[in-house]
């Protein structure tokens, strides 16, 4: 019989036992936080919270928050590391860094016992997308310190899947190692692929189906959500794309996953992490119910290095389902609707750059599906300028149709009024890792 979790004690474990489970890790952990760190030993000290108050998961709400800037200002005072460095610095096995797309990068030190967890959790997330020892997966994310890199590798091999690390660049000597080498997974993020298809065609003349990958591991970036984008993949490449890699990188490094019965995000961070919501305004605690909508706030349950107590992630997450799926995993399943940050208040109307993605989608080939939103000044808004690139074969005299088009179904879908601008295939600048950042801020 198939084995269908990897770790079937914490991906199955019952409500009863994963509430008595995190509250004892819970204590554990807050016992060695206020022992260990500086950090937290002043900023509870200054809130007056002393940790005989902390008995219970609801006493949490007592404690601070904890936000990328305090961590950030933590590493330039004490570099590098910070002061929440709770450990010894010989007992760090291995340092990543994190993007620092939206500001200084963190420094991320982990223990072996962090190393284990995390390649725990990793494991289990890959194993729910279909992951199995019989793949080989080529991983093709950035291994310049990034967690995605080698960390993503490692959470590969566990599963007992044999792993090429290619990384990211030179995609035709790619094309040739997964023709070579008999590869039938890949692990990238969603927008690689697309980037493949024309080196495929142009140096090969080939199409993408006839490389043979059967599974697809993407993450690091939306996308997979939107069904016209997965189906497309699927049925361009002939595999299964999943949506197997959701964390947080200075947290936690997968920790979420589809599995192969139901397509959405079921949470695998049992017994390494706390997860709640909060409201992004008020700040006040939402309760995990189906349908609730709050920024997700994490905790560690059994860090060594760099144990985080409350930190705002900046998620805005759905609770979509609680109570078992139907693979057996109870981990209740969500989705991500998009960053605090990047959320924009037009005439009343919530906008989220992953709303515009999924309206593109529909309408690729007549555009990439790459756009940025520019921002020139601080909300109010009324409406909202969009770069779009439009497909390659558009000519001049139907661009004023397509830019009508797009914005009408903009307003059609989404409520609100964007002022497209049209521009070339490929002009939208993009990372290494093939991501273009949404929104543009010139003021």
């Amino acid at each position: 019989m198939e084995q269908t979790m990897f770790n079937p004690n914490m991906e199955s474990i019952s409500a009863s036992d994963q509430e008595k489970m995190e509250k004892t890790l819970l204590l554990d952990q807050i016992e060695y936080v206020y022992g260990h760190s500086k950090m937290y030993q002043d900023k509870f000290a200054k809130a007056g919270i002393t940790k005989d108050k902390i008995c219970d998961v609801q006493d949490l709400a007592l404690l601070p928050f904890t936000t990328k800037k305090e961590l950030r200002n933590s590493q330039k005072k004490l570099a590098p590391f910070g002061d929440f460095l709770a450990t010894s610095v010989e007992k760090v096995n291995r340092v990543h860094r994190t993007s620092g797309t939206t500001g200084s990068f963190i420094y991320t030190a982990l223990t072996k016992q962090d190393l284990d967890l995390t390649h725990n959790c990793g494991a289990r997330a890959f194993w729910a997308g279909g992951l199995r020892p019989h793949h080989r997966v080529i991983h093709c994310l950035n291994y310049c310190m990034w967690m995605g890199g080698y960390t993503d590798h490692a959470n590969l091999e566990t599963t007992g899947a044999t792993v090429i690390p290619f990384g990211v660049g030179n995609s035709k000597q790619l094309i040739q190692v997964i023709k070579d080498a008999g590869i039938n997974a890949i692990s990238s993020t969603p927008s690689y692929p697309k980037h493949l298809e024309k080196v495929i065609k142009d140096e090969f003349d080939m199409d993408p189906i006839e490389l043979g990958l059967k599974l697809g591991l993407f993450g690091g970036e939306p996308g997979l959500e939107n069904p016209v984008y997965r189906k497309r993949m699927e049925t361009t490449w002939g595999m299964k794309a999943q949506n197997a890699n959701y964390g947080v990188s200075d947290v936690l490094c997968n920790f979420a996953s589809v599995c192969l019965d139901n397509y959405k995000l079921h949470f695998l961070g049992q017994g390494a992490l706390l997860l709640q919501l909060i409201d992004p305004l008020t700040l006040k605690d939402i309760p995990i119910t189906q349908g609730a909508v709050g920024e997700m706030v994490l905790t560690h349950l059994k860090k060594e290095a760099q144990p985080l107590v409350r930190y705002q992630t900046s998620d805005l997450m759905e609770i979509l389902e609680t109570g078992p799926c139907e693979c057996g995993r109870t981990g209740f399943r969500f989705r991500i609707v998009g960053r605090v940050d990047d959320m924009l208040h037009v005439k009343g109307i919530n906008v989220f750059p992953n709303g515009i993605a999924m309206v593109l989608e529909d309408i690729v080939p007549e555009v990439t599906g790459e756009f940025q939103i520019i921002i020139d000044h601080p909300s109010p808004y009324t409406s909202l300028d969009i770069k779009v690139e439009h497909g390659a074969h558009i000519t001049p005299d139907k661009m004023m149709d397509l830019k009508l088009k797009i914005e009408n179904k903009i307003k059609e879908t989404l409520n609100f009024r964007g002022i497209v601008e049209l521009v070339k295939p490929d002009s939208i600048e993009r990372t290494k890792m093939g991501k273009a950042r949404r929104v543009i801020r010139n003021y």
